[in-house]
């Protein structure tokens, strides 16, 4: 999603008064940073830090801006998949980062996506939403469209139904056992109580297409966070990242546990007011990523901590002594101000609910 900007509060002003000179870093920093690991990078007790890489920030491959990335996948060929929200596909070396190919992307007429979801499935195809509409399509390697899902008319964007441009499919993946698709809405749609964010699923049917199934409903901490990725895991509980941008403060960026599995069914209820008996999916904050040990990140605009930029793609890469390896990307909005930031962390997820 672009950069949103919110009124910053009287409280806000003056976070951003006592944060200006700390998260302020010099306007030419290095575009290869990478931070060390220390002994001890924990966000908090069930999150840490392990590095961060500013390796791509500002370059280009191919012809092509590196940068706005706004989801990752882990490709069949161990490569790292990378959408930027500017109808491009990159294909990144996992290991150094490194641009490896890239693949243009469009709608059936040709024009620009606002890509943001990202999936790719068991037979390597790559299912990618679209605010614009919105839209999630089944694409080729080569970026050939091959399938196109359909979506709630109370999810597309007005006047065709009740959502906001450019605050629709963020977030994409899929459950455990590949036969369930989630999408994340950014924010509510109208009608719905602030803060109320509709997850919608699909189930996989003949020839790998995609019928509408379940939807569900999940609260954000506050109205000016909304949800720009999630991810499932093994046991069917998600990681869910809130993400908010204040102007003169800087970026929210909190890493939640979320677990759809007991929620109420919201796709037969027209308006989310907070009525009884409908159970939004629970949550339990992980980490607020404001709390990571800055290791030596410096930012080009003011933050709570400098690590923090515009923080939109997560993708899980694997599991060791315990602990998710979980990357996270931010989108830079191709903007002088902003950095295309990967952070390196692990997370354990053994709260229960």
């Amino acid at each position: 999603m672009r950069l949103r900007t919110v009124l910053a509060t009287a409280t806000a002003g003056l976070a951003a008064a006592t944060c200006l000179t700390a998260a302020a870093g010099p306007a030419n920093a290095s575009n290869s940073r990478t931070g060390n690991s220390r002994t001890t990078n924990a966000c908090s007790s069930s999150v840490s830090i392990d590095r961060f890489s500013d390796a791509l920030d500002k370059t280009t491959y191919d012809g092509t801006f590196v940068g706005n990335f706004s989801a990752l996948a882990l490709d069949k060929d161990g490569s790292l998949a990378a959408l930027e929200d500017r109808s491009s596909l990159f294909s990144l070396d996992a290991k150094t980062l490194q641009p490896k190919s890239v693949v243009p992307l469009a709608d059936e007429n040709g024009a620009a996506l606002d890509s943001e979801g990202l999936v790719i499935d068991r037979d390597g195809t790559r299912l990618i939403t679209s605010e614009t509409e919105p839209s999630i399509r089944r694409y080729s390697r080569d970026g050939k469209i091959l399938d196109r899902l359909p979506v709630p008319s109370s999810l597309l964007v007005a006047p065709a139904g009740r959502a906001v441009s450019n605050q629709t499919f963020e977030g994409l993946t899929l459950l455990p056992g590949g036969h369930t698709l989630l999408a994340s809405m950014e924010y509510p749609i109208a009608g719905d109580t602030s803060g109320a964010v509709r997850f919608q699923t699909w189930t996989r049917t003949k020839g790998d297409h995609f019928k509408l199934a379940a939807q569900y409903a999940y609260k954000t901490d506050a109205t000016f966070l909304g949800v720009p990725e999630v991810q499932a895991l093994p046991d069917g509980r998600l990681l869910v990242l809130e993400r908010g941008f204040t102007s003169g403060v800087g970026n929210t960026v909190r890493l939640y546990l979320a677990d759809p599995r007991h929620a109420t069914d919201t796709s037969k209820i027209d308006t989310l007011t907070g009525q009884p008996g409908v159970r939004l999916i629970k949550k339990t904050l992980l980490a607020d990523i404001a709390d990571c040990p800055t290791l030596g990140a410096t930012a080009k605009q003011p933050q709570p901590n400098p690590l923090l930029d515009n923080i939109e793609g997560m993708v899980i890469t694997g599991r060791e002594k315990g602990a998710y390896k979980v990357l996270l990307v931010s989108d830079d909005n191709q903007n002088a101000v902003q950095t295309t930031r990967f952070y390196y962390l692990r997370v354990r997820t053994t709260p229960a609910f």
